[in-house]
């Protein structure tokens, strides 16, 4: 296994800079909230009896942590509907968020016709991109933004020189929390907001490169999930994280990963840990526990842990400290950032290329 206190051993894999774009978290959240200033919404926005979400694989990370976080304060029900379909429930009194990162996702970019037909309240979100020599625009999705004067947040990628969307999270996330708010649907408190995005800096401190392993939780978690499958646990407000980070360790590591929520894994999943017989070789359950869950939640958790460790099953936790929901779900953010890092470093892979996806785009085409 690999030394990863060895800087050498970043600068063979890293050569896209992930590192500095996963360090670049809160400052993309700054970025954000300073931009936020600008974002205008039409009022009538706010009149709508349900949020749909339509962004594919990176560009959609953000909107599960904000049905998590969000779900007892968001003002109508959000669905996350990533693909070609439009639910037969969009109408003049849905609010439709279009959401692509590089401005060109084939799939929600499809459904514009559609919605509009329908009088759905359009946003769009996507990076603020340039004209190439014959004056068209790298982002169809700013292109059709500009045309259509359709409302939403075009940001500039000041801060993730890897250019890869799952890492530039922190645009399309807190981006489409400031939507949401703009449109009267929820609430942020930007002096809380702030003294949040601080606290990352500090805790980013913790878990950087330079930070050796005897100190960096990060790199902790990875050496003991390394040559192992994660299995990721959390609850309530924690549940969009698992999407995310499920996400991160397939596609940063190259490592097959998978989740389970609680309570619902206790009605069906302890029952399956038994068979294979490889599974105690296999698997690594990661449970991320919060004194902010529910009492029975945490009961549940730590009943769940001693049913995994029975069938002699590698247990990991973490315990977020975070004070609020949403400083928590950042912190995850951030914490399973670095340590899908750390194992695709483990792993001796690349953490920007994905050769399976880019096949697969390849002979979609064809």
């Amino acid at each position: 296994m690999n030394n990863l206190d060895n800087k050498n051993l970043y600068k063979k894999l890293d050569t896209d800079r992930v590192a500095e774009s996963i360090a670049a978290l809160p400052d993309q959240l700054r970025q954000v909230l300073n931009d936020s200033q600008a974002i205008k919404i039409p009022k009538g926005y706010s009149q709508v009896n349900q949020i749909v979400i339509n962004g594919m694989g990176g560009s959609n990370l953000g909107a599960h942590i904000i049905k998590a976080v969000f779900c007892e304060e968001l003002k109508a029900p959000l669905t996350i509907t990533p693909g070609y379909c439009v639910p037969a429930s969009v109408d003049k009194n849905t609010l439709y968020v279009i959401s692509s990162y590089s401005g060109n996702t084939e799939e929600p970019l499809s459904t514009y016709e559609e919605v509009k037909k329908r009088g759905a309240k359009i946003l769009g979100i996507t990076m603020q991109d340039t004209r190439c020599p014959d004056g068209h625009r790298v982002s169809k999705l700013a292109d059709l933004m500009e045309k259509n004067n359709l409302p939403g947040y075009r940001f500039k990628v000041e801060h993730n020189p890897s250019t890869q969307p799952r890492l530039g999270v922190g645009y399309t996330n807190f981006g489409t929390v400031i939507l949401l708010a703009k449109a009267g649907l929820l609430k942020i408190d930007v002096q809380e907001m702030e003294k949040i995005i601080n606290r990352l800096e500090a805790n980013g401190e913790k878990l950087k490169l330079s930070e050796p392993i005897k100190n960096n939780r990060a790199k902790q978690l990875a050496a003991k999930l390394y040559n192992k499958i994660p299995v990721i646990v959390a609850a309530e407000h924690l549940e969009g994280n698992l999407q995310i980070m499920r996400n991160q360790f397939n596609e940063t590591s190259k490592n097959f990963a998978s989740y389970l929520i609680l309570p619902d894994l206790n009605h069906y999943a302890m029952e399956g840990l038994s068979y294979p017989k490889s599974n105690n070789k296999n698997l690594a359950f990661f449970f991320i526990d919060s004194a902010l869950y529910h009492p029975r939640a945490q009961r549940r958790a730590v009943l769940t842990k001693q049913v995994v460790k029975k069938n002699n099953i590698t247990v990991l936790d973490y315990q977020a400290v975070g004070q609020t929901k949403l400083e928590q779900a950042l912190e995850i953010l951030q914490l399973g950032s670095w340590l899908t890092y750390y194992l695709g470093m483990l792993n001796n892979v690349n953490p920007v290329k994905i050769p399976w996806v880019d096949w697969f785009k390849q002979e979609l085409e064809k």
